[in-house]
């Protein structure tokens, strides 16, 4: 078994699927008084329950609202068929997204601004406290009980709030200090120069020490600062779909709990130690964090077959990617670098290295209770995330998402105006680069020129 949790995302077909349909439909009318009441008549004469709604100024066309709703009926239903036939004739656009069969004009629901993923709250595959048999604290009561504790906070945690602090006991902290401890003295040797870079400021700014666990709100609000990212707590474990779409917007779902104290070098689940040790340090770097975002970004809409490649190549780059730096192989995968172990595995001569190539990653199988018997490396993160985004083009979608930093929302590029709108923005920050590259050119010739008259 892997002495470290890794199963944040497991590229299984079976944690993606939903017991219950859910369909939700966007459309836009234009502003004007009865508008909405004319739109929403099909739903009430066709007998289509809806159970939530939603309004925004739309960015698809000039004076234009557009309206989010929700309903129960599946896309194939004939109640909810003839409502949308009727809804087209009043809108100006009529989109559906469904987690039933995809199509050009259904595809799997995903949220489109970060407060919607508060939906993934309730939707785990297994709740933080229930415990397999072969699980270490599975016969411990008052584990079960510390691990419900952490559920409980993650399962209640709405976005925008800040995560609850909680106060390890000594046993607790016992086991972070074992796994810190050990880890700490390969760091130097075995980690890629990204994470020693950050690793000490973790130190410096979030209380990353031997005899303390660091409150995940601070590390929250450090990340935050440096690449936008934030920690959401989560309860369990997620389906592949719903913990990819967090990293869209830029959210680690993350868990508080430890592991249990009898064996602090094992866990069979990700815990707090693999979190803030193994993922936390390189999703502060920039490059990597544009990187996991790609890989979320990619993911939203997609099919369930394109969702099992996208979690495989996770596993194979963010949790165990390898990358050549100064002619030697180092590790960035989170599940190397909180794992003492197969962090000195996977760096021998043991395992087979091939280079990251997504149609050959994205496919192969993977054990999860043991080390691997295969890695891939990346000559560094740029390379890995235009491999990955020439990847994400084969990926059958009806629409390209832009992801706005500012209003922490994803748009669906559809119109020209909205096109317009992307270009005028990416044309302005070209203007800034270029005259900051005019200003550096400056600034380096007026420090030759100084030293040649000194000279």
């Amino acid at each position: 078994m892997v002495s470290n949790g890794n199963n944040h995302v497991r590229a299984s077909s079976s944690g993606c699927e939903e017991n219950t349909s859910h369909t939700s439909i966007i459309f836009g009318i234009k502003d004007k008084v009865g508008a909405l009441a004319v739109a929403l008549k099909p739903f009430e004469t066709n007998g289509v329950t809806l159970n939530h709604i939603e309004s925004r100024p739309s960015k698809r066309a000039e004076g234009t609202y557009e309206f989010l709703m929700t309903t129960d009926h599946e896309v194939g239903d004939n109640e909810l068929k003839a409502a949308l036939e009727e809804l087209s004739l009043n809108t100006a656009y009529v989109q559906v997204l469904s987690r039933g069969e995809s199509s050009l004009e259904s595809v799997p629901w995903f949220p489109r601004k970060k407060q919607d993923l508060d939906e993934f709250a309730h939707r785990i595959l297994s709740y933080g406290s229930e415990l397999d048999a072969d699980h270490p604290g599975f016969k411990d009561e008052a584990y079960t009980k510390r691990r419900k504790v952490f559920a409980d906070i993650a399962y209640k945690y709405r976005h925008g709030t800040p995560i609850p602090r909680v106060e390890y006991t000594a046993e607790e902290v016992g086991t972070w200090s074992t796994i810190f401890n050990s880890l700490s003295t390969l760091f130097k040797t075995h980690a890629c120069a990204e994470f020693n870079y950050i690793f000490p400021l973790l130190v410096a700014n979030c209380g990353y020490k031997p005899d303390n666990i660091p409150q995940l709100q601070d590390v929250s609000d450090f990340l935050k600062s440096c690449t936008g990212f934030t920690i959401r707590p989560v309860a369990g474990l997620l389906s592949s779909r719903d913990f990819l779409a967090g990293l869209a917007f830029r959210v680690f779902h993350s868990t508080q709990y430890i592991r249990h104290s009898s064996l602090p070098l094992y866990t069979p689940e990700p815990d707090v130690c693999h979190e803030l040790i193994g993922h936390v340090p390189l999703l502060c770097d920039p490059t990597f964090a544009r990187f996991s975002q790609e890989i979320g970004i990619a993911s939203l809409g997609a099919p369930d077959e394109w969702i099992e490649k996208l979690a495989t190549l996770y596993w194979f780059t963010i949790e165990f990617g390898l990358c050549k730096q100064g002619g030697q192989l180092k590790a960035f995968g989170a599940g190397l670098l909180s794992s003492f172990g197969e962090l000195q595995y996977a760096l021998s001569d043991k395992p087979l290295i091939k280079e990251f190539d997504p149609e050959v990653t994205s496919v192969t199988k993977y054990p999860i209770t043991e080390y691997q018997p295969t890695y891939f490396c990346t000559q560094s993160f740029e390379e890995a995330q235009e491999k990955l985004k020439q990847f994400a083009t084969k990926i059958p979608k009806p629409f390209t998402l832009h992801y706005d930093a500012f209003t922490e929302s994803v748009d669906l590029l559809e119109t020209k105006e909205q096109l317009t709108q992307l270009a005028g923005t990416i044309k302005s920050q070209i203007s800034t680069l270029h005259a900051a590259m005019e200003l550096l050119c400056i600034s380096e010739y007026h420090s030759i020129n100084t030293g040649i008259m000194q000279a």
